[in-house]
């Protein structure tokens, strides 16, 4: 509702303003611009002045959008059906989903280095992803820091892992463009074949399941990322048993 731009630009009595409705949205939707200063305790002029900082033309079109904002805060029901994962599962065994993953296996096997990079919950796969193939015998780091340098001479042979759901996150776009740079192989675990992260990458792999969103958050399930993941390492580890001739 509130950019940190436009409470940055508030004055002393405008921020004691701004905490009197964050604290009381529901009731100020309904109150009228008198109510309002005598319980905010400011005037009807600094309410105004307020409103035009918060690029509204007066305390109606204010009150409009605070209410259409509480209404899109409102919580949504999480679908809970396996159905997604088994036909996820479904997918897995056809052809060209396996031949990716042949491909990600040969390509992870062949590297030197191996790197698994995402933010958030992708972050959290990341760091999955490399204590896995390390228990696997296929030594693996992790960054889930968007900020951390990416420096160094020792990229060429290596290949990175990157996660993310909808694959337009600028973070992991602009650490996969660094590691390109670097003559890093990027593998990308997205959701779509269809994003910027997947057209970037050396090796797309995507398992293409229906997107859940909270307010704040993207709850897509990630189940399909972990099968990936293990089923790499797996293959990984048996090629290195038996090298191919």
């Amino acid at each position: 509702m509130f950019t940190v731009e436009e409470i940055q630009s508030l004055n002393e009595l405008e921020l004691s303003l701004y905490d009197y409705i964050s604290k009381n949205k529901d009731k100020v939707i309904y109150m009228r611009i008198r109510d309002l200063a005598s319980e905010a305790h400011v005037s009807t002029t600094t309410i105004l002045r307020f409103c035009h900082k918060m690029q509204c033309v007066g305390f109606s079109e204010f009150k409009v959008k605070l209410k259409l904002y509480l209404q899109e805060q409102k919580p949504l029901k999480i679908i809970d059906d396996r159905t997604i994962f088994l036909e996820f599962m479904d997918r897995v065994s056809t052809p060209i989903f396996q031949t990716s993953i042949n491909k990600a296996c040969h390509m992870i096997y062949n590297a030197s280095n191996v790197i698994f990079v995402g933010i958030g919950s992708s972050g959290i796969l990341a760091s999955y992803g490399a204590r896995h193939f390390s228990a696997l015998d296929k030594f693996s780091v992790y960054i889930n820091d968007p900020f951390y340098p990416i420096i160094g001479k020792d990229l060429e042979n290596s290949v990175s892992v990157i996660f993310s759901v909808s694959g337009e996150t600028t973070e992991p776009i602009r650490q996969a463009n660094m590691l390109k740079n670097k003559k890093s192989q990027i593998i990308s675990i997205t959701n779509s074949k269809s994003c910027t992260l997947a057209k970037i990458a050396d090796l797309s792999i995507s398992y293409y399941v229906q997107t859940e969103k909270t307010i704040s958050s993207d709850v897509t399930t990630q189940l399909p990322v972990l099968y990936i993941i293990e089923a790499i390492a797996k293959r990984v580890h048996n090629i290195a048993l038996t090298p191919p001739v």
